[in-house]
């Protein structure tokens, strides 16, 4: 696509410098920068606990020496096995400051998914919570590369103990057990200074793992440039100044809490807000005591912030941009939090495949609302990125119409670790394929309409999930919902809908399919409902679709 006949999106895109990577080649001289100009600042915040960019430069720089010193070379792996904690930060930084790759892995992962990616990624060193050690871990490690893992607590670097942050977690005994407390570790190697490395901006700087929804989970090879890239273009896209403090709502693991949160804060040289894992009431709490202005989260995070018991219009006060991602955006939703914080919800779009942003939503802005399909706009392609509609047969497709997303810019991974037959199928060209389905108007905006594979044929009518979720999520007593096909002996396939409700509400699948019937075409509106105390999630929160159709097809 060209920006050139759509002056209204090129004031985005081509008004911003296209190399947003001068300064910084690779993200260690990112974190570098961060040190040299603020040393005594925070680096990262946990409960009453803090790290100044000084202290972890000199912890990074022990858990580097404490690699090095065990034989670890350049380009090897090490994997963080971590829920949202200071020492994921460290191990990332020091992983970087050995010459080496850092491997994200999800905390909700057992050992089928743990030994899968451990294999993967063919990683020589584990960090992990040691509760997830005893639990998971121990058992699957005999079986792949790992030898060294370094064991941590979330109890750690600070002194509370709120149930709502660790329900029911205690230190389990590993004393027999093959492994290295991460505190003893880099007590034992403080104040060695590593050799100089540095990395060139095509290096993989992390390989994160795709969800899996199509096959077994790939890990996308992001680069220091992605890494670097898509770092500055959060922070110049949303305006963000000298004085921000992150907060780390999002899951660390995942891409867009490694951009949007850990590097972020490193190019701003900014405070990390870390609070083990999400808690709605907690979260409440930590915004009104860190005082965080930006965030980006999933809108199930959103949606939950507004439901916190504790929650009322001042505890979000310091919160200046909100930008959210992952999962679809329901505009009833936005509305809803505006009027019930003050603050607008500013949509982002991407993959893990795009190291986070491929599209925003300019801050200050209110993304379009599709008037067919209820669907809000996921914004316009950040700088320096080309975004196409492609048909079936691979045509560029023209405003209006819906085909395949295709993505090319300098926040597209170059390829999926070890997998050169995936890497071709997905990133012909180094453009990215998303599997995700949309259109853009002729303004510029762009819509998602659905995966390709959620889509539902209802006697030969097509369906879209997410427009039947948009007209679900506007009535007042649903707080989530999901939509899937499940078999029909007279349509072949019709529409179901899985709905849980806002605390206190009340409705009955009845009256929420005659809610619908009233605002949809004949086809559209779902003939089953089943109410649920939770819609399925990823811990990202995603829907999973896939759950929901496969609880149906086992009755």
């Amino acid at each position: 696509m060209s920006y050139a006949d759509r002056p209204w999106l090129a004031r985005y895109a081509d008004g911003q410098p296209h190399d947003l990577t001068p300064d910084h080649p690779d993200a260690l001289s990112m974190f570098r920068a961060a040190v040299a100009r603020n040393p005594d600042g925070d680096a990262v915040r946990y409960f009453d606990g803090a790290l100044t960019y000084r202290e972890l430069d000199e912890r990074t720089d022990a858990f580097a020496a404490g690699l090095l010193a065990g034989g670890f070379t350049a380009g090897e792996r090490v994997a963080m096995y971590l829920q949202n904690v200071p020492q994921f930060v460290i191990g990332l930084v020091g992983t970087w400051k050995a010459g080496g790759i850092a491997v994200s892995i999800n905390p909700m992962n057992r050992e089928r998914e743990l030994e899968l990616l451990l294999r993967d990624s063919g990683s020589a060193v584990l960090v992990c919570l040691e509760s997830l050690y005893a639990e998971v871990a121990a058992a699957v490690l005999p079986g792949t590369d790992v030898r060294l893992v370094l064991t941590t607590s979330e109890r750690d670097l600070q002194t509370r103990d709120d149930p709502r942050a660790f329900p029911g977690s205690r230190r389990p005994d590993l004393s027999g057990a093959d492994v290295t407390d991460l505190t003893a570790f880099l007590d034992r190697h403080r104040g060695t200074t590593p050799p100089p490395v540095s990395f060139d901006p095509g290096d993989t700087a992390f390989l994160t793992y795709t969800s899996g929804t199509t096959g077994p989970p790939k890990g996308a090879m992001n680069t220091h440039r992605n890494v670097v890239f898509n770092s500055r273009a959060y922070a110049v896209w949303c305006g963000l100044g000298d004085d921000e403090v992150v907060l780390g709502i999002a899951p660390l693991f995942h891409i867009t809490g490694l951009i949007a949160h850990v590097t972020v804060a490193q190019y701003l040289a900014a405070p990390l807000v870390l609070f083990h894992r999400f808690e709605p009431s907690l979260g409440v709490d930590v915004i009104r005591e860190q005082r965080p202005t930006f965030t980006v989260g999933a809108i199930t995070v959103f949606i939950a912030l507004m439901n916190a018991p504790n929650a009322d219009r001042s505890a979000l006060e310091s919160l200046r941009t909100i930008c959210s991602g992952g999962a679809p955006i329901p505009p009833s939703t936005v509305t809803a939090f505006h009027d019930f914080y003050g603050h607008w919800i500013h949509n982002v779009y991407g993959l893990t495949e795009t190291t986070s942003p491929s599209h925003g939503t300019p801050i200050g802005t209110q993304g379009p609302v599709d008037p067919a399909s209820g669907a809000l706009s996921v914004g316009v392609p950040i700088y320096s990125t080309v975004v196409r509609i492609v048909g079936d047969d691979g045509t560029e497709l023209p405003p209006g119409e819906v085909g395949e997303i295709c993505t090319t810019g300098p926040q597209v991974v170059s390829g999926y670790w070890n997998k050169p037959e995936e890497t071709a199928n997905a990133l012909p060209g180094g453009e990215l394929h998303t599997g995700d389905v949309g259109y853009m108007d002729d303004q510029g905006w762009f819509y998602i309409v659905d995966r390709k594979k959620d889509q539902i044929n209802a006697g030969g009518y097509k369906v879209w999930p997410r427009e039947v979720e948009d007209v679900l999520y506007e009535h007042p007593a649903v707080r989530e919902a999901a939509v899937v096909g499940v078999p029909d002996e007279y349509r072949g396939e019709t529409v179901k809908a899985f709905v849980s409700l806002r605390e206190g509400a009340s409705a009955t699948p009845e009256e929420i399919i005659a809610f619908t019937r009233e605002r949809m075409a004949a086809y559209k509106y779902p003939r089953q409902l089943e109410l649920l105390d939770e819609v399925p999630k990823t811990v990202t929160g995603k829907v999973l679709r896939r759950e929901l159709r496969a609880r149906e097809r086992q009755g």
